[in-house]
């Protein structure tokens, strides 16, 4: 294989990545707290349409990005609501925050713009563009480096930078900080958590908020950077993708990386290679586009008996008197 398909396929593989790191991210919060979200899918799919909505009025993409932000932490405080306060089943919750997004996305859609629930195509300032690193058209005739630092490392929107520098980031909150030993505790022992005077509560929905900023980010990246707009159901089941990258990464931020890049490696290669001839057999589209949700599969069956989520997950708490 040539050497400059390769770094396409892999510059194609950090742009798909990153809407799923951003969700993986996202899952890792809220379920490190002990709140299993389903809602990955709907929240990503609202934030996609508000900010590519807001990014086509007013033609201002950090606009659109707020939006998005916004609309993606209303949906999770409402699950919060539903399952933090009401104390409900977090997965019906989730699946309930899916089936609102997926119809409220193309009513709203249709009502305001009339194009069968997609929004304007946008361009200009209303979408992120490239950002050129330093010395990146310097560096590009240096052999191997140079393509490397130029095409595969420099060119990518600010969105794609913030996804790998939250991987880190989420390394030191949840492993280096207060914040985030409690946020863990909470995960594994409420009651232990409560006993020490700290407020579950409010734990869990600083973790459903984080989770929703997340998705946010996600959603928006999806539709004002990966597209140019909001067309009906654009997330595909990438909500879906990150929880399996989450399960198959352990709850851990490194590995959510390795995860995410592993499934968006298998988009890429997707895309790029439609047909692979393999001696006299040719592997169709069909299947090469169902690869990244074929290894969704394989991850849940080989790794959800493996995997040991937080022990608290998915169980409401009830204060003892």
């Amino acid at each position: 294989m040539d050497f400059a398909i390769v770094l396409q396929v892999l510059d194609g593989a950090l742009r798909l990545m990153t809407p799923l790191l951003f969700a993986c991210l996202a899952g890792l919060y809220s379920e490190r707290a002990g709140i299993f979200d389903i809602g990955l899918e709907g929240k990503m799919l609202m934030a996609g349409f508000a900010a590519a909505a807001v990014a086509a009025v007013t033609g201002n993409v950090w606009l659109g990005l707020v939006a998005g932000i916004g609309a993606s932490v209303a949906l999770a405080l409402l699950h919060g609501l539903a399952s933090i306060t009401f104390r409900g089943n977090q997965l019906i919750s989730g699946v309930a925050v899916n089936f609102l997004a997926a119809g409220l996305t193309v009513l709203l859609g249709q009502r305001l713009f009339q194009l069968g629930g997609r929004t304007p195509s946008l361009g200009g300032e209303a979408r992120f563009g490239p950002v050129t690193l330093p010395f990146a058209e310097t560096l590009r005739d240096v052999p191997v480096l140079g393509p490397i630092y130029a095409e595969l490392i420099s060119g990518h929107t600010v969105l794609v930078y913030l996804a790998l520098a939250c991987v880190p980031l989420t390394w030191w909150v949840l492993f280096r900080t207060r914040f985030g030993l409690r946020l863990r505790a909470v995960g594994e022992n409420p009651a232990s958590v409560d006993t020490a005077g700290v407020s579950v509560t409010r734990l869990r929905y600083q973790a459903v908020i984080i989770c929703g900023i997340l998705c946010g980010l996600a959603g928006a990246y999806l539709s004002t950077a990966l597209a140019a707009g909001f067309v009906r159901d654009m997330t595909a089941g990438r909500g879906y993708i990150a929880l399996a990258a989450l399960i198959f990464a352990k709850w851990r931020p490194a590995h959510a990386l390795f995860a995410t890049f592993l499934f968006g490696l298998m988009e890429a290669i997707a895309n790029r290679f439609p047909n692979i001839d393999i001696g006299p057999i040719t592997v169709p589209s069909m299947f090469m586009n169902a690869l990244p949700y074929i290894l969704t599969v394989i991850i849940l069956a080989g790794f959800v008996g493996r995997a040991i989520p937080p022990r608290a997950g998915g169980e409401p708490y009830v204060k003892e008197r």
